[in-house]
């Protein structure tokens, strides 16, 4: 079979359309939300996050077990979305307060939610085998309704995320500005902590839970290598998710590869190169103007004045 009739095969492969899909939504959504995260200094926000919804996961798990649903994680997204958002919420509350017993408080919630999943899962009479794809992402197993659940949670982290982009860098960036500006500061910190919850549930089919902090944040990392402003660095990083997602992906279905860590790696690898290039690109480029907030006609005004 020659590359284009593998090519054409995968393309016409209704789980491989399901999950391109889920996998350009995912890349789309999470780099939004890691650009927030990143000028909060919270780029490990994601990872906490994913510990909590493990525990959601076993939840749903559990109560579809008992109500006797087929399949018996059917309740498992909806879980994880109540526990990952009352996680975020505590997350928020913590460090709005300060305490220095915070990190502390932190730790021992994650450490929970990763001890607690695997005990409920146990209870609900699974093994810990049935959390390796939500902990590592498991795409080949995304069925219709996870990803009506990824369209719907994906659309809903992209239009807050960008439709309230100002308001939420003003509160991210300066919040004592963001207040005297007469913003709701803890209702918008609130809203970034729930959209960031919804990104780690939207994502852990796609990258698994214990990954999905790595796509939040590794596209806008290397989007700040070459984007000057907030609204370019998460367009660019919400194109590279795109891109690494799609590319990871594709080379998962030639390859038996877990695709999870294939994106993460790819994400990665494409950081060292754009790192390594950029001192190169910086000295080949001309030297942009030295005065950007000066226009080039009053500078000839002055000019031809002296």
């Amino acid at each position: 079979m020659t590359w284009i009739e593998t090519f054409t095969s995968m393309l016409g492969s209704p789980l491989m359309q399901r999950a391109f899909l889920a996998a350009v939504l995912v890349g789309a959504a999470a780099p939004v939300v890691g650009t927030f995260l990143v000028q909060r200094r919270m780029s490990l926000m994601g990872d906490g996050i994913g510990h909590v919804a493990l525990t959601g996961v076993a939840l749903g798990w559990l109560v579809g077990n008992w109500a006797g649903l087929v399949p018996h994680d059917s309740l498992a997204v909806p879980g994880a979305i109540v526990m990952a958002i009352l996680g975020s919420v505590v997350i928020e509350l913590v460090r709005e307060r300060g305490r220095t017993n915070g990190d502390l408080a932190l730790a021992l919630m994650f450490y929970g939610g990763i001890a607690g999943g695997v005990l409920l899962i146990k209870v609900a009479g699974g093994t810990n085998a049935n959390l390796i794809s939500y902990l590592f992402g498991s795409i080949s197993t995304v069925s219709l309704g996870d990803l009506a659940w990824t369209v719907v949670l994906a659309v809903l982290v992209l239009a807050v995320g960008v439709g309230l982009r100002t308001a939420l860098f003003a509160v991210s960036h300066d919040e004592e500005f963001a207040r005297a500006s007469g913003l709701p500061v803890r209702l918008l910190n609130m809203l970034i902590a729930t959209i960031a919850a919804l990104t780690v549930t939207v994502a852990m089919r796609v990258v698994g839970l214990l990954l999905v902090s790595a796509l939040m944040i590794v596209p806008v990392a290397i989007a700040q290598l070459f984007a000057r402003s907030f609204s370019r660095t998460m367009a660019v990083a919400s194109s590279i998710g795109v891109a690494v997602s799609i590319v990871g992906l594709a080379v998962t279905y030639w390859q038996d590869f877990p695709p999870g860590a294939t994106i993460v790696v790819l994400a990665i690898v494409v950081y060292g190169v754009a790192a390594t290039l950029r001192p190169l690109l910086r000295r080949a480029l001309p030297a942009g103007d030295p005065h950007p907030d000066v226009t080039d006609d009053v500078l000839i005004a002055d000019s031809a004045a002296d």
